[in-house]
């Protein structure tokens, strides 16, 4: 009897061979926002649809300038950016690999040192994130800080950012080589901002009502899709993590109705965080049925995939594929410390530890240099 885990799953326009995803994960290791031949290293040892990921989501990638939040994050908006970029995709191909750029606008997580002209960031409204970002000093050394207090957007610039959004995928897919996109609109970023009660407190069309505040990521959804086609987009959402400083007053009727509206357009997934991003699967006081909305979403239509993510482990993976609960589960840190991870799901381990203090920012050293079985 096969493993549910690795039967192949036809995603959109791409065929996978398993249903082992690489999510993505934010490392700090492109200075200037300018991806480079070790994060091209670092991609393809975790391509190969053999022992790693079917599909691999890269790290959060900036829209524009605007949409950057933390030092040494890559960008999607010029030349040297999308030639670096280019590199990576070719070098994950060259092994077999499938990658799709997710796309980032991070709002009001940010610092005026990492805006242009040292501006405010923007946000729906002027609320401040009680979060940190990441920064590098002027002898290179780098460290947390608290966000900068944020605008809130004119109605006639909201426009440009759901521009912002279509002009970024079609360089991914077109000039950087990506196979497609997910649009990041989880963990307390500018799409989860609108979205959300705690961070959005406007009076205009984008605020208010459940359908005002689901307007910016529903309109972006569209652009992108628009763009690049919807069987190459994806969307990222997180209902009821406390990631950013970012919570919502009744989650549940909200995400119904982002889901069912999403229903209307043939995405390729909609990838959902259960819990809190990167920690307990259940948020104390933020109940959440997630089956629920997954039925609301196909109820009405929908027939992306539904990618799961946060805590699993293989066993549990295997049981959402086999149960129908997911078409497919998205590891994170694990594909940090173990590039053959689906490998080690098949063989029943061994299953390596990762080094916390080398996540954000440094070279080489916990980052391409975790081993594979038998190197």
């Amino acid at each position: 009897m096969s493993h549910p885990l690795f039967s192949s799953f036809r995603l959109g326009a791409l065929t996978l061979p398993h249903r082992v995803v690489m999510a993505p994960l934010t490392r700090n290791r492109a200075p200037g926002a300018v991806p480079n031949a070790l994060m091209a290293e670092y991609y393809a040892q975790r391509a190969d649809p053999l022992t790693g990921a079917s599909l691999i989501v890269s790290e959060a990638t900036a829209i524009s300038p605007q949409g950057q939040g933390y030092a040494d994050v890559p960008g999607l908006y010029d030349t040297e950016q999308l030639d670096g970029w280019k590199r990576v995709t070719q070098a994950v191909h060259a092994r077999g690999g499938r990658i799709f750029c997710q796309l980032w606008h991070v709002g009001r997580v940010s610092h005026q040192l990492l805006q242009p002209n040292h501006q405010l960031p923007v946000a729906p409204s002027a609320i401040r994130a009680n979060t940190k970002t990441y920064l590098i000093d002027c002898e290179g050394q780098g460290g947390f800080a608290l966000t900068s207090e944020p605008r809130a957007l004119h109605r006639h610039e909201i426009p440009g950012i759901v521009h912002d959004f279509a002009v970024a995928a079609r360089n991914a897919v077109q000039s950087a080589g990506f196979d497609g996109v997910e649009i990041h609109g989880a963990n307390g970023y500018l799409l989860d901002q609108f979205l959300k009660t705690g961070a959005n407190v406007r009076t205009d069309d984008y605020g208010g009502s459940i359908e005002n505040r689901a307007r910016l990521m529903l309109e972006v959804t569209r652009a992108v899709a628009d763009a690049v086609g919807a069987e190459r987009t994806g969307l990222r959402i997180s209902p009821v993590t406390p990631a950013n400083d970012i919570v919502d007053t009744d989650p549940q009727p909200l995400f119904r109705h982002l889901v069912r509206a999403l229903a209307t357009l043939p995405l390729a997934y909609i990838h959902v965080i259960e819990g809190a991003t990167g920690g307990p699967r259940e948020v104390e006081g933020r109940p959440f049925d997630y089956a629920a909305m997954k039925a609301s979403y196909r109820h009405a239509g929908g027939r992306g995939a539904w990618m799961v993510n946060n805590g699993y482990d293989g066993a549990m993976a295997a049981a959402a594929i086999e149960s129908g609960r997911a078409d497919l589960v998205a590891f994170g840190k694990a594909f940090i410390s173990m590039p053959d991870l689906t490998e080690r799901i098949r063989r029943g381990g061994p299953f390596a530890a990762l080094e916390r203090a080398t996540l954000y920012g440094g070279g080489a050293a916990g980052y391409t240099d975790y081993p594979a079985l038998g190197d």
